[in-house]
């Protein structure tokens, strides 16, 4: 049972890795198999090919999960930066759970856990610690992070349908490969003046822009510690990068979020580029969610006095 389970059903998999005592830093690689063949997958594109339909596809599923994670799983579920209703909720979960990146119960717990312990012994992924191949996937093809910390999580744990999709966490990534094969099947049959085949559009919309995503925010773990400017003082090696916030839409101002993270918002002036809030902004003009907590202005206090001070 355990052998077909533990694809499908994370809390069993880790019922089983506690009973059988395994080494919990040494590497899965048979359960990270899935993550080794999506890039040789990749591959295949020097196969079938490319279209104008296939590339804007991957582009805009890029750009749709990214903010999945950046603006749903990350500034919604990990900080509760804004709120909304329990529908709307679950929509915003499923938006997220199709960057397959596990569920979302077990992305806040990780995010909370590396607040709580930046840059230390216990922090998940802190590149300065344990370098940043380690914060990049290293962490992740162990079993130590592979349990939902549900503790860390009370506030949504309370939501079956939350524990469902975090439990079962392929379902939504499935879901939408199965429905980019059918939609280039569809293309190749009744548009064949685009220049579309099913597996060419599998693999761009699906398989390419699952890797862009999943390898942007393996950029923010890695080298949001390690390059760019602090401009507060929070105790770790947070930082701000501009090429990351383009890069991530918004999330590259890793400094400014560790100082306030629960705000809405990541880029605090007007030339920190953050569409990320833009979209989130667009979305409380049409009553999907409320409540943004905006920029603490202790910030801004903060920083015109760092800026008076005279250079030591």
């Amino acid at each position: 049972m355990y052998r077909w389970t533990r694809w499908f059903d994370t809390d069993h998999h880790t019922a089983v890795i506690r009973e059988r005592g395994v080494d919990l830093d040494r590497r899965d690689w048979l359960r990270c198999t899935p993550f080794f063949l999506m890039h040789l997958a990749a591959l295949g594109v020097f196969v079938t090919g490319w279209s104008r339909t296939s590339l804007f596809a991957a582009l805009g599923l890029y750009l749709v999960r990214m903010f999945g994670i950046a603006g749903v799983y990350h500034r919604y579920f990990a900080h509760r930066a804004y709120r909304t209703s329990r529908p709307a909720q679950f929509a915003l979960a499923l938006l997220g759970a199709s960057a397959a990146q596990r569920g979302p119960l077990w992305w806040a717990s990780i995010h909370r856990e590396h607040h709580r312990e930046s840059d230390t012994e216990n922090d998940p992924h802190s590149p300065v610690l344990l370098g940043a191949l380690h914060a990049y996937l290293g962490w992740f093809l162990s079993s130590r992070w592979y349990a939902t910390n549900y503790r860390r999580v009370p506030d949504l744990v309370r939501y079956p349908e939350l524990v469902w999709l975090n439990r079962f966490d392929t379902a939504v990534p499935a879901a939408l490969a199965l429905l980019t094969y059918l939609t280039g099947l569809a293309l190749q049959r009744f548009a064949p003046s685009l220049h579309v085949t099913a597996m060419q559009f599998f693999l761009w919309a699906f398989v390419i822009s699952t890797l862009m995503v999943f390898h942007a925010t393996s950029s923010i773990n890695a080298f949001g510690h390690l390059f760019g400017r602090q401009r507060y003082d929070t105790n770790d090696s947070s930082r701000n990068n501009a090429l990351l916030a383009l890069l991530v839409i918004g999330e590259g101002w890793h400094n400014n979020h560790h100082r306030y993270m629960s705000s809405a918002r990541a880029g605090f002036y007007w030339w920190e580029f953050d569409p990320t809030y833009y979209v989130l902004k667009v979305l409380s003009w049409l009553g999907i969610i409320w409540d943004l907590k905006p920029v603490p202005a202790a910030a801004y206090e903060q920083q015109a006095v760092q800026t008076a001070q005279p250079a030591q």
